[in-house]
């Protein structure tokens, strides 16, 4: 193989492909992106639009996942402003509500601790009144509500900044560019792709799969084959409600499982979510199932009895997690990185949360030095402001 036309090239445009081609144009590398549909048009636009440290995943016990995530959504918080807000998020207890509150105090505690113990991480007890002042959330039997702060994104508008920075550092987007398949040797990689109908080449040193639920079927497409790994789609579907937008976000258990459930504003509305359904066919074809849909209505008139229930709006998103025996609750939702073909030239990602992403594309690229180029690097990550995109 004569010089590569790229560095790298990377798989699909959500959120954890534009991370990565974002870091990858930032070290210095030459990046081509291609995306099958468009910037953000999976699971980078359904998902509970949160930036948060997961204070849920305490429960078990994915301390390494909160400490990480906590640390990136501060540096979201620095350098993405416009698109990152820090906003107050209320945990109310009931007398039938299965945390009790002496389980929530060391939960937040030890969230504030794996947060460095910053003011935003400081947690509060509303008082008697502040509860009573709450709009809308049922006051019958409600003893005590927790307050502390986390953040909240449009995630497609994140995830078109990201994608944005990354071109504007020099990285190439082809979209809609559909990849066929690929062939790796000990010299790199040859890709064949179909853009604007017709199918085109190219090569590069090494290729990252970011194809989100499409991760084995592109990996099934690479020569040599290799296995892939065993996963599961879980779907999580969220409802938009035709109710005024709560002044935060509300975590409240779910009276018929005891999952933990979020209810947000959303451009000026209601979003209520998210459920975790084992999803089988084709991930295009993803939706709110008639089971979901139920679910969340009845999570929302017990704790909103008096507010409006009318679904304006659904949508789903699909989670690739590491099949298991475990509950959908207990596995770990970091990032799965597979390495494979000659010298490890493709790196699929599996999984992986929106808060993360560029933590993600750091661990990616160190992933791949051995088979990258010497660069020289254009910026850092951690400092590059990201703006929003304006979009037609």
């Amino acid at each position: 193989m004569n010089t590569p036309d790229y560095d790298l090239i990377v798989i699909g445009a959500g959120i954890q492909g534009a991370g990565v081609a974002q870091a990858a144009a930032a070290a210095g590398y030459r990046t081509l992106i291609l995306e099958q549909t468009a910037i953000a048009a999976g699971t980078s636009s359904r998902s509970s639009k949160l930036i948060h440290g997961g204070l849920r995943y305490l429960e078990s016990l994915q301390l390494g996942l909160v400490r990480k995530s906590l640390r990136e959504r501060d540096i979201l918080l620095d350098i993405a402003p416009a698109l990152v807000e820090l906003v107050p998020f209320y945990i109310p207890v009931y007398r039938e509500t299965t945390r009790r509150p002496w389980q929530l105090r060391i939960g937040l505690s030890l969230y504030a601790l794996l947060g460095g113990l910053q003011r935003r991480d400081r947690f509060h007890v509303l008082s008697r009144a502040e509860r009573e002042a709450l709009p809308a959330i049922r006051k019958d039997g409600l003893t005590t509500v927790f307050r502390y702060y986390d953040a909240r994104t449009d995630d497609a508008a994140l995830t078109r900044a990201v994608a944005a920075s990354a071109v504007a550092l020099g990285a190439e987007l082809r979209c809609p560019a559909a990849f066929r398949r690929a062939k790796v040797s000990e010299e790199g990689v040859i890709l064949e792709y179909e853009e604007s109908g017709e199918s085109r080449a190219v090569s590069g040193h090494a290729l990252v799969n970011a194809a989100g639920p499409w991760v084995n079927a592109v990996l099934e497409q690479i020569r040599p084959h290799v296995a892939p790994r065993a996963v599961d789609l879980v779907q999580g579907a969220h409802l938009v409600l035709d109710a005024p937008a709560p002044r935060g976000v509300f975590y409240v258990e779910a009276p018929q499982d005891r999952r933990a459930v979020f209810v947000m504003p959303w451009q000026g509305k209601t979003l209520i979510g998210t459920t975790e359904t084992v999803f089988e066919g084709d991930p295009a074809k993803v939706a709110p199932t008639q089971a979901e849909r139920d679910y969340l209505l009845e999570i929302w008139r017990h704790y909103f009895p008096a507010s409006k229930d009318t679904v304006i709006d659904s949508f789903a998103g699909l989670r690739v997690l590491p099949r298991s025996e475990k509950s959908v609750f207990h596995r770990p939702r970091d990032t799965v990185f597979h390495t494979s073909h000659h010298g490890n030239r493709v790196l699929s990602l599996y999984g992986g949360k929106l808060t993360g992403y560029r933590a993600t594309a750091e661990e990616a690229l160190a992933y791949l030095k051995g088979v990258l180029p010497p660069a020289t690097p254009r910026a850092d990550t951690r400092t590059l402001r990201l703006e929003p995109v304006e979009t037609s």
